[in-house]
């Protein structure tokens, strides 16, 4: 099965090896005697000696797997086999799927830091002198409270100029949660100084949208008035009221998420701003007591936000800030508070309105308390070939029609982030690489604007698709052929039907739109892959 030259090195030194080793957890890599970068896995034992046996490596792409064994001695045979079958119905049980460390020729690099301008596109109020978008300026400064508490700042929605509050919250806090768990692949990118000039942006917002205790604003500007108008922001003269949560008129889901994203917020800036992080801590711990104190969904309350993001309810989102203050705190309370929230069962997925993903892994990485374990491997096979999510012909695990490659990418940081706590690390790892690597262009396309082949030229997008100035942009431009004026970099458009098919059409928001919360899982899944890749990880 092997040949003599790679035998008759390997097979004595692994004999040596096997008396060597650990009785109750048998596990040993193979690495120098194969060619390219593969590690070899070797199943947990209750016995020994053993000898596993292994083909030479033709290439970085050659999967194996290993079979489990409870006797001794054995000499696992090992083929290669399909890394998509091995993760629904393999042929035998297996301990582990070995990889090799492919980025499909992918430069993640170059992907992170264009969500990153991305997200810079998205900047509402007065912007620093040094930019990189050179289309955008400052816009909404006069954004204000009914009290007159200065409003500007934050991002904006999507392709229109609405601050909305808990998509706002619920990317930031992705973001960050990047940032904080997968931090080496950004050092990698050189982009560590981006990522966390990027998510001040929003977290400075949310601190001013807190005034007092009690008080809090969750949004800024009326989607109907706003959605009525098709210019630069820059030009914006309509009225855009702020609308504020108070003890008579909660929005725990809203002012949860925020606490959560502050709180995340003051983990990440512990070592680099300590006053800040401080600040942000206070604000967090502040609106968590508001938010459980007044119980009640924000869009009871801000019906004009029903139609656009209607919360779903808010307990996940008080687990999910009571999880963030206990990592940033270490204080029990917040750890009775997540327990007592938290809700059992698989997750429909990870988004701005479901927070329960989130919660589990925090959970499990914070405890190692199994009942999250489950969980997280629950929602998992829901999200595997065979579970109950439907897939593409072309692989994408396809959730929703409005916005499909957003809860995939979200879904892929949460297996990144699953894998990192020591759950299944290489069949989640491989799953995820290979669903952001669909959007990158494994799909026969590039879903990320100005990026890949084929990328969109097309996206929702109001303020990239004008002229510039002293020109007007008007709905003309809403309507005209061809590509926006301006490309926005970094951009994850709203994905393809269940067919993979897509018509880059600016005027099909349900294929083309683009969000602040569509790119926030997606870019963080890049920086897990990126830090894997840095790593030199083979074995994950």
């Amino acid at each position: 099965m092997v040949e003599q030259s790679v035998s008759k090195f390997v097979v004595p030194l692994l004999l040596i090896l096997s008396m060597l080793m650990p009785i109750h957890d048998s596990i040993f890599l193979i690495r120098p005697f194969l060619k390219g970068p593969l590690t070899i896995e070797v199943p947990k034992h209750n016995f020994w000696p053993f000898i596993p046996v292994v083909p030479p490596i033709q290439d970085n792409k050659t999967y194996y797997s290993i079979p489990r064994h409870n006797f001794w001695p054995f000499i696992p045979i090992v083929a290669p086999f399909d890394p998509n079958a091995s993760i629904t119905t393999p042929s035998i049980p297996t301990s582990t799927i070995v990889w090799t460390d492919n980025d499909g020729g992918y430069d993640y690099s170059e992907v992170l830091g264009k969500s990153l301008l991305f997200y810079e596109a998205q900047r509402s109020g007065r912007l620093p002198l040094a930019r990189n978008i050179a289309w955008r300026g400052d816009s909404a400064t006069d954004d204000q409270g009914i009290f007159g508490e200065d409003l500007s700042g934050g991002w904006y929605d999507a392709g229109d100029y609405v601050k909305f509050g808990l998509p706002m919250a619920g990317a930031t806090t992705l973001l960050v949660w990047g940032l904080v768990e997968f931090k080496s692949g950004y050092e990698a990118a050189g982009l560590v100084a981006n990522i966390y000039d990027s998510v001040l942006w929003p977290l400075t917002y949310f601190m001013k949208a807190h005034p007092t205790k009690f008080e809090f604003y969750a949004q800024v500007g009326d989607p109907y008035v706003d959605h009525t108008y098709w210019g630069r922001p820059e030009d914006m003269k309509m009225y855009r009221p702020g609308y504020r949560l108070s003890p008579e008129r909660p929005g725990s889901d809203v002012i949860g998420e925020t606490a959560a994203a502050l709180a995340a917020g003051a983990v990440a800036f512990k070592s680099r701003d300590s006053s800040l992080a401080l600040q942000m801590l206070k604000h967090a711990e502040e609106l968590f007591e508001f938010a459980e104190t007044y119980q009640g969904k924000y869009s009871d309350v801000l019906t004009n936000a029903q139609e656009f993001y209607p919360s779903n309810g808010y307990e996940d989102e008080l687990c999910w800030a009571a999880a963030w203050l206990y990592r940033a705190t270490g204080h029990k309370k917040y750890l009775k508070a997540a327990e007592r929230y938290y809700g059992r069962g698989s997750a429909w997925a990870l988004s701005w309105d479901e927070k329960r993903a989130g919660s589990m892994v925090l959970l499990y990485t914070l405890t190692k308390q199994d009942q999250y374990k489950e969980d997280i491997e629950s929602t998992m096979k829901d999200w595997m070939p065979g579970g109950s999510v439907q897939y593409t012909p072309k692989g994408l695990a396809y959730r929703s029609r409005w916005g499909s490659l957003r809860y995939t990418a979200n879904m892929a940081m949460f297996a990144l982030m699953s894998a990192n706590a020591g759950i299944n690390p290489t069949r989640y790892r491989i799953w995820a690489r290979k669903q952001i690597h669909y959007m990158l262009g494994d799909s026969g396309r590039s879903y990320v604007v100005g990026f890949g082949v084929n990328p969109p030229t097309q996206p929702h997008h109001a303020s990239s698709s004008c002229n510039p100035p002293p020109r007007p942009c008007t709905w003309a431009d809403f309507y005209k052929n061809g590509p926006n004026t301006h490309i926005l970099y970094g951009a994850l458009v709203g994905g393809p039907d269940k067919n993979d098919d897509f018509i880059d059409d600016r005027a099909n928001y349900v294929r083309s739109e683009v969000t602040c919360d569509y790119n926030s899982g997606f870019q963080s899944a890049i920086a897990g892959l990126k830090e894997l890749q840095a790593r030199h990880q083979n074995q994950i």
